[in-house]
């Protein structure tokens, strides 16, 4: 058996990580898909490979990573060069998190929920593949706000939050919202609230299982 697993998504500048970070110390196993990709875009890695032979060496950095600015500004306004990169690459993240959950089931401490960390799970819709999708929300203007204090530039910060679903259509199909419109101290309220539903749900829709705290088949 595996624990319930967890998909958490956002958007740009939205607090996914931050909230990600706080469910780990909450007992949850928490993988970064995004740090995957990174991890298969590096030099020599599976996902580089691909990313070359679908679109040459203009979207190879000197030291033969991807240039993922490049590989950006090419498939950006592509949908059919999009579709082709994301059937490329997503089998290869699908294999690592299932790997990291076929490891998770086997440790003798098996986690209360594991939790997969995407920025576009909804607009691959991947949040499929997981028993419950939690959705780390704020208001548009706080993502420009929030983006740019960080140090990204306007335009920029504009561009990528366009490319995104917008946080509310994302909220209308999650089990679980975060509501990060607020100060700090109200986040670790909703973030608390937030895993004792996740829990709630998993123990709903994996009833039946008896091996480890909320278990799925």
């Amino acid at each position: 058996m595996r624990p319930c697993t967890v998909g958490l998504t956002g958007g740009l500048a939205s607090g996914k990580s931050t909230v990600a970070e706080r469910l780990a110390a909450m007992g949850a196993a928490v993988l970064d898909a995004d740090a995957v990709v990174h991890e298969l875009y590096r030099a020599r890695g599976a996902g580089a490979r691909e990313v070359r032979r679908l679109f040459g060496d203009g979207v190879a950095a000197a030291n033969g990573s991807v240039d993922r600015a490049a590989l950006a500004d090419l498939v950006g306004g592509d949908p059919e060069a999009l579709a082709r990169l994301n059937a490329a690459v997503h089998p290869l993240v699908f294999e690592r998190i299932d790997n990291w959950l076929a490891d998770l089931r086997r440790s003798a401490a098996e986690p209360s929920a594991a939790v997969i960390e995407a920025t576009l799970m909804v607009e691959t819709g991947s949040y499929r593949r997981y028993e419950v999708l939690a959705v780390v929300w704020c208001r548009a203007e706080q993502q420009l706000e929030r983006a740019v204090a960080r140090g990204m530039p306007l335009e920029r910060a504009r561009a990528l939050i366009a490319a995104q679903l917008p946080l509310d259509d994302k909220r209308s199909l999650a089990d679980v919202v975060v509501d990060n419109s607020g100060d700090l101290s109200m986040l670790d309220a909703e973030i608390a609230r937030g895993w004792s539903r996740i829990v709630e749900i998993c123990a709903e829709r994996c009833a039946g299982h008896d091996s480890g705290p909320v278990p799925c088949g």
